[in-house]
């Protein structure tokens, strides 16, 4: 039996509802992205604040909380989501792919940037901003234009532009000094995961 071939208007259909389920699966799932904003801004304040008190730069190895209680609460989050919403679509393996690529690129800066610290003695945490402010944003972008939600697009590109701004700085060795540069990358993080994912939640609640 021949399989019957799909015409441009039924392809565009097809295509078309496929994005809206998409969609309508990720409108709500604010929840994570929120976790992971409002973790990483509650973390930088911490180590912001006890910088500027104590001087002591040990207090940066507590940014190593965001990857354990994120690592943590992300697969039993993901896991509960899926179970209330069922067989994924390929627009949401896509997606799905999308941010274990980051999670991925992350672990191994995080592994690379430790093994140049214990073995030696260079410190290039400072690279790790720019996962953050570069990586991480593309990704949002990708999935804000694969889901047609602005927010997203939006505060992805927000936080490119702070990316951007701290790769300069490092290739110029302008020192990334808390007084300035923290906040800057709050606001990024605010305007990358925060927002989008209020947006999200509220379009949830209206049914939109």
């Amino acid at each position: 039996m021949d399989e019957k071939k799909l015409t441009e208007k039924e392809s565009i259909i097809l295509i078309t509802e496929m994005i809206s389920r998409t969609k309508e699966r990720y409108i709500g799932d604010g929840n994570i992205m929120l976790m992971w904003g409002y973790l990483t801004v509650l973390v930088s304040i911490l180590v912001w604040t006890l910088l500027a008190v104590t001087h002591n730069q040990a207090w940066n190895w507590l940014w190593f909380l965001i990857w354990i209680i994120g690592g943590i609460l992300t697969p039993i989050m993901a896991r509960k989501e899926h179970t209330e919403k069922g067989m994924k679509s390929y627009s949401d393996k896509v997606t799905s792919q999308l941010w274990t690529t980051v999670g991925f690129s992350a672990s191994a800066a995080t592994f690379f940037c430790l093994g140049f610290l214990l073995i030696g003695g260079v410190d290039s945490w400072s690279m790790m901003f720019t996962i953050a402010l570069i990586i991480v944003p593309m990704a949002e972008i990708a999935q804000g234009i694969v889901i047609r939600e602005k927010s997203l697009i939006a505060g992805g590109a927000v936080g490119i532009v702070a990316g951007m701004f701290t790769l300069c700085c490092i290739a110029g060795r302008v020192a990334l000094n808390t007084s300035w540069f923290m906040p800057i990358f709050i606001v990024a993080f605010t305007a990358m995961m925060i927002i989008p994912g209020h947006i999200l939640n509220r379009k949830a609640k209206n049914g939109k």
